[in-house]
């Protein structure tokens, strides 16, 4: 079926829940009928700048000493190549509705813009770029000794999703996306597992009774398939093993030691849990910071912040299933995968958080650039591989403009 007729039937299904519960849930009935127009193509762009305005959050507080990134000036690259055809930059970033991008080279921003309402003081929706900064905060656990080792399985420390899917499952599987446990990541398929998920957040309800709900499709640790729920059961481990909630912790380990220009804001299930998965919401600058953090293997000014082995193992596709190729038969991807960041292609040594509708922490450490991008690509659903692989492409020929021109 196609991704008309599905909004279609989401639509119906919106307005008949208004209609039939709306005098009894009006504030859950309302949101409801938002998240459904979320990705409409006149609101996208506001809703994904707003989203503390759909869902409680939580606050990450910047430190009264944000740190300094320097500034230089240059152009973008004009054109890029991308399977044997040339691409105008400029029209690319307005085709993907572009909100926002900004470019490192180090510690220096060399070039940064804002479209559709964003602003160097805006806060845009990360999605599974969140994913990247959940797995930072699984090593920086692991470091301080809070569990014992990610070959431990996660029932080790979540005795409650046992006889789930999760059940015996290694925490370097659930880092590595490799859990074997069965879900419909299909944004356009009304009945997919992640939209069931999304309409319990809508409505109400707890991120660890579902991933409680789920179930073993394959072995875990054979085949690489994306399943956002993993990161959560990642974020319920931290939450678990420190005794306190992620947005305490992202804030105490992460935000205020590297400086973060301003506060960010995390979206909350009703239980007051995290959305691990995807709720964050963060400034632009301060995005390109965490990539930043990256790139220097964790270490910020004098401070190992990430431990550097992490950085590195969390970059690297190390076995079979989770290298990049679009034949290859353990992986439903077809990039590589390392813990909670994509690796387009090794020999090229660049690596990426990436988030629906064309979200991006890019690290290209040859050229030493960091982009980050945030969008509200309307299209995304249909061009989803795609775009993807245009975005790197253009990353790449910015990176390589940007390490000629110094």
């Amino acid at each position: 079926m196609g991704w008309k007729r599905y909004r279609t039937r989401i639509l119906l299904a919106a307005a008949a829940f208004v209609l039939a519960a709306g005098a009894f849930y009006g504030p859950t009935a309302a949101r409801l009928y938002r998240v459904v127009h979320l990705y409409d193509e006149d609101q996208i762009a506001h809703n994904f700048l707003n989203m503390r305005d759909l869902f409680p959050v939580s606050t990450v507080r910047a430190g009264a000493n944000p740190s300094e990134l320097r500034r230089a000036s240059m152009d973008l690259p004009e054109t890029f190549e991308f399977e044997g055809t040339t691409r105008k930059t400029a029209e690319y970033l307005d085709y993907s509705r572009s909100t926002g991008m900004v470019v490192l080279r180090d510690d220096t921003i060399v070039y940064e813009n804002y479209w559709l309402g964003h602003t160097e003081s805006g806060h845009h929706i990360s999605w599974s770029v969140a994913k990247s900064f959940v797995s930072a905060l699984v090593g920086i656990a692991l470091a301080e000794g809070r569990f014992e080792s990610i070959d431990d399985p996660i029932t080790r420390y979540l005795p409650e999703l046992a006889g789930s899917g999760y059940d015996g499952v290694r925490i370097v599987d659930i880092l590595q996306m490799s859990s074997g446990v069965r879900f419909n990541e299909d944004y356009g398929d009304y009945d997919s597992d992640i939209n069931r998920f999304g309409r319990i957040i809508a409505v109400g309800g707890s991120m660890a009774e579902f991933a409680a709900s789920l179930q073993r499709q394959r072995p875990p640790g054979t085949f690489h398939h994306y399943v956002s729920i993993d990161t959560q059961v990642l974020g319920m481990l931290v939450h678990r093993v420190r005794g306190t909630t992620l947005t305490e912790y992202l804030e105490r380990t992460i935000w205020q030691p590297i400086g973060m220009e301003r506060d960010a804001y995390w979206m909350l299930d009703s239980t007051g849990m995290e959305v691990a998965l995807g709720g964050l919401n963060v400034s632009l600058r301060d995005y390109a910071r965490f990539g930043l953090l990256y790139l220097n293997e964790g270490r910020w000014n004098d401070e190992q912040i990430v431990p550097a082995d992490w950085v590195r193992a969390s970059t690297t596709a190390v076995a079979p299933h989770l290298l990049p190729g679009k034949d290859n038969p353990a992986s439903s991807s077809s990039w590589g995968y390392g813990y909670q960041w994509w690796i387009p292609d090794p020999d090229m040594g660049d690596y990426t958080a990436a988030g629906i509708y064309n979200q991006y922490i890019y690290v290209n450490p040859r050229a030493r650039v960091v982009i980050a991008k945030n969008s509200a690509n309307h299209r995304y659903v249909a061009e989803r591989q795609e775009s993807k692989d245009l975005h790197v492409a253009m990353f790449r020929a910015i990176a390589a403009h940007v390490a000629a021109s110094k």
